[in-house]
């Protein structure tokens, strides 16, 4: 596998340089983004090898920026005459006044990941054999399991980043994940529980038996939960969240709007409130691309930026936006390398890396005991999210009724519903159990996905709507 994205063209970037400054001239931005990739899927059901897929690709996307406008041109064609044609393209979004071209962005040396290639390493008959040993164990642990899904994928992307004057940044990114899904069966009722984690490395860490067996014990726990549980209530009452993953609920609600281009189009729930109180005194929201290995980090963002530890939210307090290049200069302010693309066939748009919350004072079990009626949300599924009111819709899928302070019966059917802005303003009590999540996360904008990363403490949120059954 290559370790620089050029070495699979057949241009250098000496030879790109001049095409650059002519279809640059004029533009207040822009450059070429150059990525060689490898990917590979297996998905191991009904105890068998179901699906394998492997992909080896490499492209260009060429963007010239103008005022709130930009070009975009991309193509799988490696050479340079294919880089002219799309220069010739996006060059085309010029219009008035010629622009300043905005300097490149500061270098960096530090390193968040290893180069390393997850594909080939370890080897196919040992991805499918680690598959096969996951299904074995999780049928040996309980015979009411009557199925189990298991799934790995791993990626290598080399991307390249040249700018006009001739500024080149370069990167590496591996990433991986497994995944364990169990279905369990009782008196004729199925339910199912899943697991997962990953990160950017190889997969040593998350194929150690230790490890895959702790995520197929947990995806277990998770379905035999699933079978006791039974209706939740409709109605407003208090609930306390997990740590962890249930942060996915902060990424939705909030996180998206915090990203520049909502607020710069006044679109967010957030905009124009900048150093207004937004959340309740304790509440420190942060974007933190720089966290080693995580999914979420980047050394650097697409458009060759050092990604940042952003505060985005102090003590209750809005104090920034996760910003691209482009939102950052028609706001004025700097970029936090946050421009983001999942692939060189989409052009960068301002997106999240790792986003939490940060921990307060508060022991766990002493926020469930304050709950006098209400829910305990463990984990989510799925949700929904409206950015311009902030309103969501999240789904549970392992949660409990908590009466007296005391865990009671498992619940199922739970949907948390409400408004990202008032439940920042309802947290009363904040953990001290901060955890981030175990590497799963895919966030999805604008038709692109891209691999991000949650974390939170324990949190106690009062007065959200539950969505279940019939009171």
């Amino acid at each position: 596998m290559t370790d620089s994205a050029f070495e699979s063209f057949e241009f250098a970037a000496e030879d790109a340089v001049p095409v650059l400054k002519e279809a640059l001239h004029g533009a207040d931005d822009g450059e070429l983004f150059l990525e060689s990739s490898v990917s590979e899927s297996l998905a191991f059901d009904d105890g068998r090898l179901k699906a394998s897929s492997f992909d080896a690709g490499r492209g260009f996307g060429l963007r010239c920026v103008s005022g709130e406008a930009f070009g975009y041109a991309h193509s799988s064609d490696a050479t340079l005459d294919a880089v002219k044609r799309a220069a010739e393209t996006a060059a085309a979004v010029k219009r008035g006044p010629a622009g300043t071209l905005s300097d490149a962005p500061n270098g960096t040396n530090r390193k968040l990941y290893e180069p390393v290639d997850p594909v080939a390493n370890p080897g196919f008959n040992v991805k499918v054999d680690l598959l096969q040993e996951i299904d074995a164990y999780c049928r040996a642990q309980d015979p009411s399991v009557v199925q189990v899904s298991a799934s790995i994928a791993g990626s290598r992307r080399a991307i390249a980043i040249l700018r006009a004057d001739g500024h080149l940044a370069e990167d590496i990114r591996p990433l991986v994940r497994v995944n364990v899904a169990v279905t369990v069966e009782r008196d004729g009722r199925r339910e199912t529980g899943s697991a997962g984690a990953g990160g950017r490395a190889l997969f040593d860490q998350w194929i150690d038996p230790s490890a895959w067996k702790s995520l197929a014990n947990e995806a277990l726990r998770i379905a035999r939960v699933n079978l006791d549980a039974v209706d939740v209530p409709a109605g407003v009452m208090d609930v306390v969240l997990g740590n962890g993953w249930p942060a996915v609920l902060l990424h939705e609600a909030v996180g998206h709007g915090l990203e520049g281009d909502f607020n710069r189009k006044g679109s967010s729930a957030f905009a124009g409130r900048m150093g207004e109180r937004v959340a309740a005194p304790g509440v420190t929201v942060i974007d933190d691309g720089t966290m080693e290995g995580r999914r979420g980090s980047l050394t650097i963002d697409d458009e060759g930026t050092p990604t940042e530890h952003t505060v985005l939210i102090e003590d209750g307090i809005l104090t920034g936006y996760m910003q691209d290049r482009m939102n950052a200069r028609l706001m004025g302010v700097a970029p936090t390398g946050n421009g983001r693309r999942q692939s060189y066939a989409h052009p960068p748009l301002p997106r999240m890396t790792n986003t939490y919350m940060l921990a307060g004072q508060h022991d766990p079990k002493e926020m469930v005991e304050s709950l006098e009626d209400g829910i305990y949300a463990v984990n989510f599924g799925g949700g929904q999210v409206d950015i311009t009111s902030g309103k969501f819709v999240f789904q549970c899928t392992e949660a409990y009724r908590v009466r007296g302070g005391k865990v009671e019966e498992p619940v199922k059917g739970a949907t948390l519903i409400g408004d990202g802005p008032t439940a920042l303003t309802q947290i009363t009590m904040i953990g001290n159990d901060f955890a981030m999540d175990p590497g799963v996360g895919t966030c999805g904008k604008a038709g692109q996905g891209v691999p991000v990363g949650v974390g939170q403490p324990s949190l106690k949120i009062s007065g959200l709507t539950v969505g279940g059954a019939a009171a």
